[in-house]
């Protein structure tokens, strides 16, 4: 085996292998694959023939040693034949180099997604479902797992945990995982929990709601609010925090370090019609309703990443029918989104990702710009 270069983390020089046999590395058809992506380029076909063009080309040789163009038939063999586990041990160390030193008080959401279109397709038993970690305030996704359907998701956002550094964090999720031993997970990797309370925690999400309803203790809690109006739609948000938690017995045993509990009440108003809501929470930290009413809204900007892989990208009319192939895929796209949203947090840059993407693609040179090359 022949050890060449490529870029370290995406960024930097690193040593991978190349197979004896094929003409063109592995390294380097990875490398056209992640700048082709950064170009807002949703598939392969796109990819290789931006790739093609005399100035890419041009491009590519100068500044990352790509003296040729592999043909499109290898671009999909070298997605297939990676390990989307190596690809994305690979990533999560580059990831680690963007972000902060101290990740306090910043909010790490879990959530998956599912690729829509392996739903329909023979080569799929089930439709591919990969869970992500999504560092909020910076925009970044810091980790990926992919699971068989959603209800497997509990154990992989555990296995998860392990590999991406929490510490400080502020880590949220859905009622799924408001689980006892993910609560433990968290706490064991170094950071705090927020978790939304629902059916699946029965008992818990009954001796919350009793407290709430009940108008002397309610009045006892500290209380915040928030009023936002966006088009026809009108929002009003309330939340209610107790940093005592001395009556809840036997939950304070089964959760690990749990300090307060809340709740939010939400209505929208959109026209005449009004839904009012009410949302139950436990925590590891003594949190402040402002910081409830944070923290439970940040839960859901993990949603953005998924947007902007659908929109962007059009993963979910991607037609690839390997599973490497997808999953490796998905990987880089989030790559290319790190990388330019990364590029505006140091920058401070006004312009949407969307064109300073289109921009990459209208000159490869600005590309240099965006991974800091």
């Amino acid at each position: 085996m022949e050890k060449l270069q490529i870029i370290e983390y995406f960024g930097k020089v690193k040593t991978i292998q190349e197979y004896n046999g094929y003409i063109h590395s592995v390294g380097r058809t990875l490398a056209i694959v992640i700048l082709g992506s950064l170009c807002k380029l949703s598939d392969l076909v796109e990819i290789h023939q931006w790739a093609s063009e005399p100035k890419t080309k041009e491009f590519l040789e100068e500044h990352f040693a790509i003296s040729t163009i592999p043909t499109y038939n290898w671009l999909v063999s070298l997605m297939r034949i990676i390990k989307p586990e190596s690809l994305n041990e690979m990533f999560t160390k580059w990831t680690r180099t963007l972000l902060p030193e101290f990740l306090d008080n910043l909010t790490i959401s879990f959530d998956g997604k599912t690729i829509c279109s392996t739903g329909n397709m023979q080569e799929y038993d089930k439709p591919l479902h990969i869970l992500s970690g999504y560092l909020v305030e910076l925009g970044l996704t810091v980790g990926q797992q992919t699971v068989d359907e959603k209800s497997n998701e509990i154990p992989a956002m555990r296995e998860l945990l392990k590999l991406i550094d929490v510490r400080g964090s502020m880590v949220v999720a859905d009622a799924l995982h408001c689980q006892t031993e993910t609560a433990e997970s968290i706490i064991n990797c170094g950071g705090d929990y927020l978790l939304n309370v629902k059916g699946n925690q029965e008992t818990l999400e009954k001796d919350i709601k009793d407290f709430v309803n009940d108008d002397e203790l309610r009045a006892g809690m500290k209380t915040a609010y928030t009023h936002e109006q966006n088009g026809g739609r009108i929002e009003f948000r309330r939340a209610f925090i107790s940093g005592d938690v001395s009556w809840m017995g036997e939950h304070i045993a089964n959760w690990l370090g749990l300090a307060s509990f809340g709740a939010i009440n939400r209505r929208f108003t959109i026209g005449e019609e009004t839904s009012d809501e009410w949302h139950f929470y436990i925590s590891s930290r003594k949190l402040s309703p402002e910081e409830l009413l944070k923290y439970a809204r940040n839960e859901w900007g993990i949603e953005s990443m998924h947007w902007l892989l659908d929109v962007h990208f059009s993963e979910d009319s991607c037609r690839v029918r390997d599973d490497n192939a997808n999953q490796n895929l998905n990987i880089i796209r989030k790559t290319a989104l790190n990388y330019v949203r990364n590029y505006k947090n140091i920058t401070k840059s006004k312009l949407p990702l969307s064109r300073l993407m289109f921009a990459c693609l209208l000159d490869c040179y600005k590309i240099l710009k965006i991974i800091n090359w």
